[in-house]
């Protein structure tokens, strides 16, 4: 078993330093590569006994921690209060039209659906990747536009309500009741969970750290870090919520204020980043090894996945027009921003496989579309934004 293990892991990190380094080359993003990777490893028969070992599984499960906790680390509580209202209308939009219709056109090409099937199907559809556009943002040198900064604010937001929604849909599968007064309560409490931690957790963040402070020990960066995230997962375990709530909720308390005093001018994104550098990658190719190639072998799994990839971007770009601003902005430029599904989508659709309720053949339309929407959007963005002739900087 041990030897096994040895094994696994270190096919897993040649994979990972080969997905970066075709990812550089092709210049595109390493979560697709990862996933195609994990493919391809799945469909080599001599590896089928890493299938089998619940170690790698407890390290990719790690790795959804760290990649959630990262997204708050990343996300900044003063910034999201000033992003406006045409953020937070295009996030809802976005949320919205996916998921109802996700939840429908699932239902009409698939009859034999159940409810929550249907219901994580739509909800898998309500995430926006904010790495990836962020990364075409970049490239293009248009960060500082007024478009960017709305679609970047609505994909953090999108991020937020998708984790609600995961909470709402895992409390469903739990065993709660299926009803309009159920999934407010466990809203409610998702809510609740974040406004909460938030608030109380910012003074005892504020004060631990000062106490961390006095001992000048930079290595205490990373495990106080590490520890806060894995204590914020647990609470939201013991709320009912996914451990990943908590993750998030970490990151985002946890600024770089609180280690000013530690003897260290880096950064928690720094210290964690050996290990998100591994776990993180080993999550989405474990992903794709979970993929069953085999129901590819049925047209009707291409011709559905086509159809909910064409709902999913739909609904994104239509949550371009939920705003009715002044300024001249670029509605479809914000809608294509909108579109990737990427590591986010990834997560719902695993933990659905997780929970029973998505079978080999839904987990394979899931990952299709997130497939279709991140290979999508960049290109139709770079059409977009080079068609205007933007200028590079703020406008």
């Amino acid at each position: 078993m041990l030897l096994n293990v040895l094994l696994a892991l270190l096919i897993i990190f040649i994979a990972i330093k080969l997905a970066a380094f075709i990812a550089s080359s092709l210049k595109q993003p390493k979560v697709l590569v990862e996933l195609l990777l994990g493919l391809v490893l799945a469909s080599i028969p001599l590896l089928d006994f890493m299938h089998e070992l619940k170690f790698i599984e407890f390290l990719a499960s790690l790795g959804v921690i760290i990649l959630l906790f990262e997204v708050g680390l990343e996300s900044n509580l003063d910034e999201m209060q000033a992003l406006g209202w045409e953020s937070i209308l295009v996030a809802v939009v976005g949320v919205l039209l996916p998921f109802a219709g996700g939840y429908y056109v699932s239902g009409l090409v698939m009859p034999e659906l159940s409810e929550l099937a249907r219901v994580f199907i739509g909800a898998t559809l309500t995430a926006t990747s904010v790495g990836i556009t962020a990364r075409v943002f970049k490239d293009l040198s248009v960060l500082q536009l007024a478009e960017a900064r709305i679609v970047l604010g609505a994909a953090v937001i999108d991020d937020i309500l998708g984790l609600i929604i995961l909470a709402v849909v895992s409390a469903l599968v739990g065993g709660a009741e299926l009803s309009l007064a159920a999934i407010a309560f466990i809203s409610f409490k998702a809510l609740f969970f974040l406004l909460s931690s938030i608030a109380a957790g910012r003074m005892v963040v504020d004060h631990s750290f000062k106490g961390l402070a006095t001992f000048k020990i930079p290595t205490l960066v990373p495990i106080a870090s590490l520890v806060f995230c894995a204590l914020m997962s647990y609470f939201a375990s013991l709320a009912g919520l996914a451990p990943i709530v908590g993750a998030f909720a970490a990151g985002l308390l946890l600024d770089p204020m609180h280690f000013e005093g530690l003897g260290s001018k880096t950064s928690v994104q720094d210290y964690i980043r050996p290990v998100s550098g591994f776990l993180v990658p080993l999550f989405f190719i474990v992903t794709g090894m979970k993929v069953n190639l085999t129901v590819f072998n049925y047209s009707e799994v291409l011709v559905i996945g086509l159809i909910i990839s064409l709902v999913a971007i739909l609904g994104k770009v239509l949550s371009g027009w939920a705003f009715a601003s002044k300024q001249p902005l670029s509605r479809l430029m914000i809608g294509l921003g909108m579109i990737p599904r990427g590591e986010v989508g990834l997560i719902f659709a695993s933990t659905g496989l997780a929970l029973g309720v998505l079978d080999d053949k839904l987990y394979a339309i899931a990952v299709m579309v997130v497939f279709l929407t991140t290979f999508v959007s960049p290109p139709l963005l770079a059409l977009v934004i080079r068609g205007r002739h933007y200028p590079s900087g703020s406008r």
